[in-house]
């Protein structure tokens, strides 16, 4: 299963346009993570199913980047999505399964 590290051609762009905005950007995503008793997997699944909720492709294409990175396995990030049936609806969580499916088989 191929992880790419290299951010999107839109990533890239607004790290070009605003470094400043973007490095605070991270900078609040780091501490964040840091600021708690969460490891990165759960941090990142949790990212990931929000990203569901809120339909956000380019989203959840980066959490799931993240949360392979972070040592999760495909089934993990597919159960946390499927988790979300009951509450987001399964439109929904179907379409975050299928935006997985492409950055992870």
């Amino acid at each position: 299963m191929a992880v790419p590290n290299q951010p999107t051609a839109h990533y890239q762009y607004l790290i070009k346009t605003f470094p400043e905005v973007m490095a605070a950007v991270e900078q609040v995503g780091s501490t964040v993570r840091q600021a708690g008793p969460l490891d990165r997997k759960t941090t990142e699944l949790i990212q990931l199913a929000v990203a569901a909720a809120s339909q956000s492709t380019g989203a959840v294409h980066s959490h799931t980047k993240r949360a392979l990175a972070a040592g999760a396995t495909r089934q993990e990030i597919e159960h946390a999505l499927l988790v979300l049936i009951s509450t987001i609806g399964f439109p929904k969580v179907a379409a975050a399964l299928s935006w997985v499916a492409e950055i992870s088989e």
